[in-house]
């Protein structure tokens, strides 16, 4: 059974409304209602706040939900978040020492300065997107 239908059945049997339950767990009733339509799903620490608050285990919440548990284990993979990020920073790091080291050579050539500058800001991009991602 999905997730969403496993949330509205459990809030039901609880004889609660989206709105109590959104106040109990502070979010909007347009997130739940979003959880319960499968719009998108809720985090780790709602779906556990869910389960006491439903009085639910979370094996009951989340067996059988695929693409739940794929949505909670990539929101909770910090190891292959932080070498996105240490990636990130490493190939900055490369490319301005590669910056410095061939300076002479790019300085000479107009096309090698818009390179130079195109690879720069892509991987400045790159990175500010996965520090974000962080956060």
């Amino acid at each position: 059974m999905e997730i969403g239908k496993m949330l509205k059945g459990a809030r039901v049997n609880s004889g609660l409304t989206q709105e109590d339950v959104a106040d109990k767990i502070r979010v909007t009733r347009q997130t739940m209602s979003n959880w319960e339509n499968e719009k998108c799903y809720p985090d780790i620490i709602n779906v556990i706040e869910l389960s006491n608050l439903y009085g639910v285990s979370l094996d009951e919440l989340l067996k059988g939900d695929e693409k739940m548990i794929q949505h909670l284990e990539q929101s909770t993979d910090t190891v292959n978040s932080n070498k996105k990020l240490i990636g990130a920073i490493g190939v900055n790091i490369l490319l301005i020492l590669i910056f410095i080291v061939f300076n002479g050579v790019i300085a000479q050539n107009q096309y090698l300065i818009l390179l130079a500058m195109s690879i720069g800001v892509l991987s400045t991009c790159v990175l500010f997107y996965q520090i974000i991602r962080k956060i």
